[in-house]
């Protein structure tokens, strides 16, 4: 067994690809702690799908892929930021309207490019982590330093304004520019993440781990902390499985991550429905329907 996970690594675009798979894992579990707290795993499905249009428009000027997936990613952060904040539409009105709006744009720009130019976005939309380059790489360690940086340096202040928005504000805290920083922060995670899960299958790996220490352990740090080492495991594992057996990376990596879910969700000793079943039984009652309390009581990150 030792020797089958060893072999891989004499070669050096899977040296690469395993360094990509871990950092990856880290980045999107911690700034996806913070969309799943505040129950906004939408934003980072809009932010996704708008990558499209700066892919589109990068590849037609003969840019940088990765600078115009950035600037679509942080321009429909703007739009979703603006349209919450000037209208009276909720946020998942919002995210919904941005979303759609995009990832429609970009569609209608990439046919129009292919009519002239042969485009392949495949490895964007559904990631090829083994063909991670230098490049890349270098792209993605600089994005994963620069937002994991900024978290550790304003943990506090962002533990605040994530459980209690109106008291952070209360207190004087800057709660209109945490809230941009934190959207920009996940533009930025989604934009080095493309290329090792792709755009449409990002939001899995943001959410998946982090959901998955949820139900494990009931600290944000802690939270943070099991699903970065989650989401590693699970990139990890799903590289392995793509070369292996010839299988997408990004769909592997999802899947394995999942699969840890599911597990969590069946066993966990804290919140597994296998266990509050089993606890019920013993107590003489029926199960809780966990729909029926206010989730404020029963939130697993309660600071």
């Amino acid at each position: 067994m030792l020797q089958a996970l060893a072999e891989p690594l004499q070669y050096t675009f899977f040296q690469r690809s395993l360094v990509a798979a871990v950092v990856v894992g880290l980045l999107c579990a911690c700034t996806g702690s913070y969309l799943l707290v505040q129950r906004m795993a939408l934003l980072g499905d809009a932010i996704s799908h708008s990558l499209l249009v700066g892919l589109a428009i990068a590849f037609a000027m003969g840019g940088s892929l990765f600078l115009g997936a950035l600037v679509a990613g942080l321009v429909s952060a703007a739009a979703i930021d603006f349209i919450r904040n000037r209208s009276p539409l909720k946020e998942d009105a919002a995210m919904g309207i941005v979303l759609s709006a995009f990832f429609a744009l970009g569609i209608v720009l990439i046919t129009t490019i292919q009519k002239d130019n042969k485009i392949d976005l495949n490895h964007f939309l559904f990631g090829n982590l083994l063909a991670v380059t230098s490049g890349d790489l270098w792209d993605t360690g600089l994005a994963a330093a620069l937002v994991l940086g900024a978290i550790a340096l304003c943990y506090k202040e962002l533990h605040f304004y994530t459980f209690d928005r109106l008291g952070a504000q209360a207190a004087g805290l800057p709660v209109r520019w945490l809230d941009w920083g934190l959207t920009t922060a996940i533009a930025i995670t989604i934009v080095a993440s493309m290329k090792a899960v792709g755009v449409v299958l990002v939001l899995a790996l943001l959410i998946t781990p982090p959901a998955t220490a949820y139900l494990l352990v009931p600290r944000l740090h802690q939270m943070m902390g099991l699903g970065a080492l989650l989401g590693c495991c699970s990139s990890v594992a799903g590289l392995y499985l793509s070369y292996f057996f010839n299988l997408p990376s990004g769909p592997a990596i999802v899947l394995v991550a999942s699969g840890f879910f599911v597990l969590s969700l069946l066993f966990s000793p804290r919140q597994g429905v296998l266990f509050q079943g089993w606890r019920a039984k013993a107590a003489g009652r029926t199960p809780i329907d966990s729909s029926s309390i206010d989730s404020e009581s029963t939130d697993g990150t309660d600071p």
